[in-house]
């Protein structure tokens, strides 16, 4: 059973007549003692909600998080911001519906994606980090490969019985979310943000003096990598695991790779704490998150980094759901704690700096000096 009505698409006024996947349902009560429900419904598309003031035991019963409902009703207004108000609810099968309708996935393409986290692996110059990474982000898992070679004549092949890895790990960073929500919240998130901040950080790596580019790019792919564990994803429905809530990300991201250094033979503790503190810090602050400040360049851009690709794909998202041209105020911004004057994408010509290869979709045989993004 194909969708017809998509939440994007919603306007005042529409009338609700089709399927839509629960992610919140909550029970509360007015200040007189009313019961009532806030739904929160999603789709491929986005999310809406709204209260629901009837027969409130008996949706509630229904709409359990993660279970599809048909629902019938219409869009609203308050406050400015589109709602539903439900008049009806029936329960639906998850085997009556087709799942690509709540499958929310990144615009980009995974597999190019995928392949230049390769090429920038490749384009590290330290050997322990490009060991380490390769072993991470390994793409046959099934068959642990021995890495020969070091620096200044060190042993720092990898014994393959030794070294395993969870197989599926390359493939769950390539689907895993980056987020639970605000930013790249979505099928490929976590591949999309990585590429993207170690990209930045490559062209950063060379513009400012000084700046470790192979640990720099390390700390980029790997900053988010505990996420592959910490997040759970169901359509378009994204939680945490309990390891997530209780450890986090940062600190799993941290454990994962001390434990794959630590079978590197003669891997620099040194590196390896620094490479530590790029992961634990990459927050910023304490207060959001981080078990520590940055306190080393790497570190100090990596965060910075971090936190102007997380808010650029935040203002992505608003720009792609706005149709009318013209530049005009969102709904205010909780995250950014601000208004944002913005106007949908347009058409733009192709980018002088992006080689003719790039356009053509082959990789150039060598990191570009300016690449693009994307």
């Amino acid at each position: 059973m194909s969708k017809k009505q998509f939440i994007a698409q919603f306007k005042e006024k529409d009338l609700l007549d089709d399927i839509f996947l629960v992610k919140t349902a909550r029970l509360a009560e007015t200040r007189a003692g009313k019961p009532y429900l806030t739904l929160e419904i999603a789709d491929r598309s986005g999310e809406i909600g709204g209260p629901l003031w009837d027969q409130v035991e008996k949706f509630h019963d229904l709409c359990q998080m993660g279970a599809f409902v048909h629902l019938k009703g219409v869009v609203s207004s308050y406050q400015g911001k589109l709602q539903i108000k439900v008049d009806d609810i029936r329960a639906v099968e998850r085997s009556e519906i087709d799942l690509a309708d709540f499958i929310v996935t990144c615009v980009h393409d995974r597999v190019e994606m995928a392949a230049r986290i390769q090429a920038l692996i490749a384009s590290v110059s330290n050997p322990f980090l490009k060991k380490l990474l390769s072993r991470i982000f390994k793409k046959d898992a099934s068959r642990p490969q021995g890495i020969e070679g070091g620096q200044g004549g060190a042993d720092t092949t990898i014994a393959p019985e030794t070294t395993e890895l969870p197989e599926s790990l390359w493939q769950r960073f390539q689907d895993s979310p980056a987020a639970k929500g605000i930013h790249h919240a979505y099928v490929g998130g976590l591949l999309e943000h990585s590429l993207s901040v170690a990209t930045l950080a490559t062209l950063l790596a060379g513009h400012y003096p000084g700046v470790d580019r192979s640990l720099l790019v390390a700390g980029a792919l790997l900053h988010d990598i505990g996420k592959v564990d910490e997040l759970a994803m169901d359509l378009a429905l994204i939680d945490y695991t309990p390891q997530g809530r209780l450890k986090g990300h940062l600190v799993m991201g941290s454990e994962l790779v001390a434990g794959v250094a630590a079978k590197i033979k003669g891997f620099p503790p040194e590196l390896l704490l620094q490479l530590q503190h790029l992961i634990l810090s990459h927050h910023g602050r304490q207060e959001f998150g981080s078990p520590t400040v940055p306190m080393t360049i790497e570190a100090f851009v990596l965060s910075c980094i971090d936190d102007i690709d997380a808010k650029m794909n935040l203002m992505e998202q608003l720009r792609q759901k706005m149709k009318e041209p013209g530049l005009r105020w969102t709904e205010y911004q909780r995250t950014l704690e601000r208004y944002l004057y913005l106007g949908p994408f347009e058409e733009r010509e192709p980018d002088p700096l992006v080689s003719l290869s790039e356009r053509r979709g082959t990789p150039p045989p060598s990191p570009s000096p300016q690449p693009r993004l994307f």
